[in-house]
């Protein structure tokens, strides 16, 4: 990754700092248990008791952040008590996967690959390994023919969420292709690409924007309606959404080199920054103006940051006019989220504030969550360290 300048790379460092004291103290408070998807009042709680498990249980589609935290921060830090964090959490994984709890969801990905995937990448932990090709299968049951889709939520023969995915999909498919690499299983990357292109087609307006959510029929395959869950209107376009999309599509470009799918990463982030406010943090919703004084989503801002850096890797060589464009667009939203978006130190305290989970849900608005710390540092790890390879 070239940098086009020299000058961030110190504030980069600094930030990149800051970061991993915070990860190593919320490690520490926290130990083996797991906190809220958000923080509550600036400050992170435990997992509540839930569905008869404890609080702090293992259970949610954001549990996986907490170890691919630790992972980063090892990275950028060589602590070995953040490495033995990360590693801390391969037990409670292999166990939830095991006893199936709470694995009716495709998040699978989000789940395993930072957990259990990285865990037997750098250590070599074959129940990590085993834990994350269970979860490939498990994700693989949600896969639905005719449709060519991995179901989002619910059992598959839920009638209000059959046939139903999220555009968040595109971040799990890495666990499928890297299961079937690792178990030479080729029908899990190949279920993984139809996923995308069925995603590339139809979740994709022609205007480069996106759905948050989009119907088939399981029945024929036929394509349905796209709608949101929590963005402003099925029509508008959910700014965490168009972030997951410019990343994803480019995520997965590296495993099969399809050029649509560059293609389709390039739609959504031209789109992205064709709608940002001028300190490059989106409204929660692109549909809406700055002006509004609605909430700003650091979090999208997070992971658009990193599927801009993604991007100019990926056509770095073919395109270097736009590259250019796409790392500097990704430089100003860490400089912005630097100097405005990152609190004060506190026990048990994000990396970032001011983000939003689901507005029309009243869940997480102008809070710290989970997956904006994750993606914060996974970008700062990009910016500091520009040889290192995502762990997705």
């Amino acid at each position: 990754m070239r940098r086009l300048t020299d000058q961030p790379s110190q504030a980069w460092k600094a930030a990149a700092d800051q970061a991993v004291r915070q990860v190593g103290a919320n490690a520490s408070l926290f130990g083996a248990q797991y906190p809220d998807d958000c923080t509550t009042q600036g400050v992170y709680r435990l997992r509540p008791a839930r569905h008869g498990l404890a609080a702090g249980a293992n259970r949610g589609w954001t549990t996986g952040f907490v170890p691919g935290a630790d992972w980063v921060a090892w990275q950028i830090s060589g602590l070995e008590a953040l490495k033995a964090a990360a590693l801390s959490h391969v037990v409670s994984f292999a166990a939830r996967v095991e006893g199936r709890i709470d694995t009716q969801t495709h998040d699978m990905g989000f789940l395993y690959t930072l957990s259990c995937v990285t865990a037997w990448r750098v250590t070599g932990d074959r129940r990590a390994r085993a834990a994350a090709l269970q979860a490939a299968d498990l994700l693989m049951e949600r896969f639905l023919k005719p449709a060519g889709i991995a179901q989002a939520w619910g059992a598959p023969d839920d009638p209000a969420q059959r046939g139903r995915t999220i555009i968040d999909s595109l971040m799990n498919m890495p666990l499928l292709f890297w299961a079937a690499k690792e178990d030479g299983q080729a029908s899990l990357a190949q279920a993984a690409e139809q996923h995308i292109r069925q995603l590339r087609d139809h979740i994709i307006r022609p205007d480069g924007s996106t759905f948050h959510t989009y119907y088939w029929d399981t029945a024929t395959g036929a394509p349905l309606r796209g709608g949101t869950q929590q963005g402003l209107a099925d029509d508008s376009c959910w700014a965490r959404g168009q972030a997951w999309g410019m990343l994803g599509f480019a995520l997965d470009y590296r495993y099969c080199a399809d050029e649509s799918f560059l293609a389709a990463a390039r739609r959504c982030a031209d789109y992205y920054l064709a709608h940002l406010p001028d300190d490059a943090v989106p409204v929660w919703d692109l549909a809406l103006d700055q002006a509004d004084g609605q909430p700003r989503d650091s979090s999208a801002a997070a992971i658009a940051a990193c599927g801009l850096l993604e991007l100019a890797d990926s056509i770095e060589k073919a395109a270097p006019e736009a590259a250019g464009v796409y790392r500097q667009a990704a430089e100003a939203t860490m400089t912005s989220l630097i100097s405005s978006y990152v609190p004060d130190a506190v026990p048990g305290g994000p990396l970032l504030s001011h983000g939003v989970y689901d507005l029309p849900g009243g869940v997480g608005v102008d809070e710290g969550n989970l997956w904006g710390d994750y993606f914060y540092l996974e970008a700062l790890l990009r910016l500091t360290n520009p040889g290192w390879s995502p762990w997705w």
